[in-house]
């Protein structure tokens, strides 16, 4: 069993996943559009070459992600938190911090924490919450 995110957008979803191939290195492995697809008729034509499904990867981890579809309720991505763990490597850890930060709202700064690891939060500017986490050896 493999339990894994699926993320949903309002439409931005291509532009997410193009931010997080830049800020975590990782590769879109898959992406499917509405256009083609036996919802095509059902969606207007602004709407067609949304993101219907996507897989994306990095370091052998991956979440799943989409546009919702118009009339689809979207509560935004509140209530999670997406975490990376980078365990003993601070300076990526920050780097990909900064990176996952820019354009959006850091909630608690990439610091060393009282349980001796390097950690920081953040609202990407797509709205969905990140948790940075760089666990050190004892």
């Amino acid at each position: 069993m493999r339990i894994e995110p699926y993320l949903f957008f309002d439409g931005n979803c291509e532009a997410a996943l193009t931010f997080y191939q830049h800020c975590l290195g990782g590769q879109v492995a898959e992406l499917r559009r509405f256009r083609g697809s036996p919802m095509e008729d059902q969606l207007p034509a602004a709407w067609l070459d949304k993101v219907m499904h996507a897989k994306f990867e990095a370091d052998g981890h991956r979440f799943m992600a989409s546009d919702r579809t118009p009339g689809q309720p979207f509560g935004g991505h509140a209530g999670y938190y997406m975490a990376v763990n980078l365990p003993g490597d601070p300076v990526r850890g920050e780097h990909v911090f900064k990176a996952l930060a820019t354009g959006g709202m850091i909630t608690m700064p990439f610091a060393t924490t009282f349980w001796g690891a390097h950690f920081g939060m953040l609202v990407d500017k797509f709205g969905v919450g990140w948790m940075v986490n760089c666990e050190m050896a004892p």
